[in-house]
């Protein structure tokens, strides 16, 4: 029990310590951008008695340390400020537009998931001749390539020309607003309403984003596993398994693949936050509500409160998900407990 409460201890410093540096630094982003939160407010015609009077209401006028002090209660009260671009605060933008985003990246590290693991284990057991060529130059160009000059040959490929999917967006608009949001994630929504048809125009509009944004997590699992297996299959007790007479299939599916759960599951958790945060350009383009098309136009809007609020979502989607990584490793790994 003493181990056990001393862990705990050292697990809630260390999440303490990491939140604290994540908002000093989204903290001093926002001191250091040259964008002014007051004319921000006010528009760059304000009068000089007005701006001064605004600036001692926002705070501005303390010292560097007293800003920060009063930054970080407001953050753990839940006050992310409130948004120049849609006059609300922005927690509350931030819980409209997460489902999307969630409902994106989730779809797309499905899909990174069920191809990228078998890819890369077939790639491993194909050392060097064509099919792991095949694995890794499909790899390279879905590291190399931009997603978002992939998403535009994507409509362009897939909207315009052969008219196999819709457009931007995430319904046709003749089904906007026809089902109660409930959980935000549109798909889920029109289930529980039960409108079948709505679920699978949303489906439809989510294929070709997903498959973008899985192609680039396909990529990166694929080539993680690929490396990984490569170091077990040299393992002196795959040896002793053949020798025993077991199947090849056994062998690499069971014994190999099982001995990389463990840091496979930490990839598979890094690429899921790094969709989470990283699909900014693909909802650009696509016209997605979600967080990384909100904080696009936050920051356009020279909208700094919604900007840091957005990277405190994103710095808490990474630190949940390496917590969440960690907790898995003791229920894996045996050896871990």
């Amino acid at each position: 029990m003493r181990r056990l409460l001393l862990r705990a201890i050292g697990l809630l410093v260390s999440v303490a310590l990491t939140v604290l540096g994540l908002l000093l630094v989204t903290f001093l982003i926002g001191r250091v951008v040259p964008i002014d939160p007051v004319l921000a407010v006010l528009g760059d015609r304000a009068m000089p008695d007005v701006y001064e009077r605004v600036r001692i209401e926002m705070g501005l006028d303390q010292p560097l340390w007293w800003q920060f002090a009063v930054y970080v209660g407001d953050v753990l009260r839940g006050d992310l400020g409130q948004s120049v671009l849609t006059s609300r605060p922005v927690l509350e933008d931030i819980l409209r537009v997460f489902p999307a985003t969630l409902e994106l990246a989730t779809a797309a590290v499905i899909l990174g998931v069920a191809l990228g693991i078998p890819a890369g284990v077939m790639a491993a057991v194909h050392q060097g001749r064509w099919p792991d060529h095949l694995i890794r130059v499909l790899g390279l160009i879905g590291h190399s390539v931009p997603v978002f000059w992939l998403g535009l040959v994507g409509l362009l490929v897939f909207y315009a020309r052969l008219d196999l999917a819709p457009g931007p967006g995430r319904l046709d608009v003749f089904y906007e607003g026809l089902v109660e949001p409930v959980t935000g994630v549109v798909t889920v929504d029109a289930l529980l309403a039960g409108e079948t048809e709505i679920f699978w125009n949303a489906l439809h509009h989510l294929m070709l984003p997903a498959a973008i944004l899985g192609y680039y997590s396909v990529a990166y699992i694929a080539r993680m596993t690929r490396s990984f297996m490569l170091d077990q299959l040299r393992q002196e007790y795959i040896t002793t398994a053949r020798v025993k007479g077991l199947s090849e299939a056994r062998v690499v599916w069971r014994h190999a693949l099982g001995n990389i759960a463990v840091p496979l599951t930490t990839v598979v958790a890094l690429s899921y936050a790094t969709l989470l945060e990283g699909s900014v350009l693909t909802e650009t383009v696509f016209a997605w509500p979600g967080l990384g098309l909100y904080i696009t136009s936050s920051l356009l809007s020279a909208d700094m409160n919604a900007v840091l609020g957005g990277t405190l979502v994103v710095g808490g989607v990474f630190i949940g998900l390496n917590l969440l990584s960690d907790l898995l490793y003791r229920i894996l790994d045996p050896r871990a407990k």
